[in-house]
């Protein structure tokens, strides 16, 4: 039986993150991980790489670059005619992004001497781990730490039952053949506007089931409220308070029917996503042999450390508290690494980014301006519109804007709110100065090159003050 001083079980962005960094520290590493390619051989990078985040975007920057030279490029003097979408050489190219990342995950792993193995985890108690392959064979293995990192999968709903052929989890999304003429979309989160923006620019015609009232809940009022304007302006049918009853498959399709505006109805597609959310991936894991507590929810209990009821034995990532992000994750991963090694590093989970991939992009750190009213808290806030910023101008990019938060007797900043193009990159900026505990003034006082899109969010700083200059 081998042994181990770390046993890291998932290979996603906590856990081989977690694996490199042990290794790094000079600790005998292996990571475990049960993900297979639709041809059956093992791959690493957990969801995110295989079936999320990057292929997701993948499809997303496709179905951009096609919708901009279909509906755009004529603003900009290009003439195209005849342009077309093949699906095939898409997915194809999907594929090979997701290939290329994940054969990366493996040489990186290889590099820094962490041993992977293929299989399935099962813990036999505190101490060691059965290890069944996709093959069948077994084989145990044993640490003296362990961090459990292995992710989360789609949520599933009784009234749409995911049968991987017309009714499709976020997977299977990722992976038509061909463009639904109707597509209809369970949950209008994150997943599911992205998704369904993905086959829209393509030509799908999109209809968003959303059972809350409120669009996008966690996002600021403000902002969520332009971005609906916005998505739906584009061509997405969002109805929200819509209350999926039963689905119904015939000769036409998938017929769903709904509660809606105080009346049942139902619609036909050809396609349909449920989208409504992930939950922590526990299944078979047997935690409970080895002295590890879930929650109601099915997250494993961790302390601020994300350490379990035992002392030697870690959780990160989806599977934990807080937001099911990437990024996090790998923070998290890392940040256990080093307490194993005896060093004391620090997450500031007040400070992780959120992103979501639509056009415009939105994304925030901190808190929004609701949260902050409900607690007391005195704000200035200051917002600045993409249309009055010239590098938007120039790209054809000028939805949206720029709002930042600060306290009023302080100025330090308490959020940064971005709905425009790129606002997955400029939201950096925003992290790293509260990270710094920075005021908006710090901002405002930092000379931004123009013309960029950046220079936003310099306006918006000086807006917190009254003092913008361009708006």
């Amino acid at each position: 039986m081998s042994q181990y001083d770390v046993l890291v079980i998932g290979a996603g962005p906590g856990g081989y993150v977690a694996a490199i960094r042990c290794a790094q520290l000079g600790l005998k590493t292996a990571c475990i991980d049960s993900m297979v390619t639709a041809g059956g051989k093992p791959t690493l990078g957990g969801t995110c790489l295989n079936v999320g985040c990057i292929p997701s975007k993948a499809l997303l920057d496709s179905s951009h670059y096609y919708e901009h030279l279909t509906r755009h490029v004529a603003e900009h003097g290009i003439k195209v005619s005849g342009a077309s979408i093949d699906v095939a050489t898409m997915m194809k190219r999907k594929d090979k992004v997701v290939q290329t990342l994940t054969l990366g995950v493996a040489s990186l792993l290889k590099k820094n001497k962490v041993d992977t193995l293929a299989g399935h985890a099962r813990f036999v108690d505190s101490s060691e781990v059965e290890v069944v392959s996709a093959g069948g064979a077994s084989q145990r293995v044993s640490a003296g730490r362990f961090i459990i990192a292995t992710g989360s999968v789609p949520a599933k709903i009784a009234s749409a039952p995911v049968d991987d052929r017309r009714i499709v989890d976020s997977t299977g999304a990722l992976c038509f053949d061909a463009v639904p003429a109707r597509l209809g979309v369970i949950g209008a989160g994150v997943i599911g506007l992205e998704l369904g923006s993905v086959w829209r620019r393509l030509g799908a015609q999109v209809t968003v089931l959303e059972a809350l009232d409120t669009f996008l809940a966690p996002v600021d009022r403000t902002i969520a409220e332009e971005a609906f304007k916005l998505l739906t302006k584009q061509g997405l049918d969002i109805r929200l308070g819509a209350r999926v009853t039963g689905t119904r498959q015939g000769a036409e399709g998938v017929a769903v029917g709904f509660e809606w505006q105080g009346a049942s109805q139902e619609l036909q597609f050809d396609r349909l996503i449920v989208a409504v959310g992930r939950k922590p991936n526990t299944q078979g894991l047997n935690v409970e042999a080895a002295g590890v507590q879930l929650d109601p929810r099915g997250f494993i209990v961790v302390d601020s450390d994300c350490r379990t009821a035992q002392a030697h034995i870690y959780a990160v990532g989806d599977v934990v508290r807080g937001p099911m992000l990437a990024h996090k994750a790998s923070e998290e991963g890392v940040a256990v690494a080093e307490r194993i090694a005896g060093q004391r590093p620090h997450v500031d989970f007040n400070h992780v980014p959120w992103v979501m991939y639509t056009w415009p992009e939105i994304a925030w750190v901190g808190k929004n301006e609701a949260e902050l009213r409900a607690e007391g808290r005195d704000v200035r806030i200051g917002q600045f519109p993409f249309m009055a910023n010239g590098r938007a101008k120039g790209m054809g990019e000028t939805s949206g804007m720029v709002k930042m938060i600060a306290d009023a007797a302080t100025d330090r900043l308490l959020g940064v709110h971005i709905l425009g193009a790129n606002a997955s990159e400029l939201i950096a900026e925003a992290t790293l100065a509260m990270a710094f505990d920075a005021s908006s003034e710090d901002l405002a006082l930092t000379v931004h090159a123009h013309p960029t899109l950046a220079e936003a969010m310099h306006e918006a700083a000086l807006a917190v003050s009254q003092r913008a200059i361009h708006f």
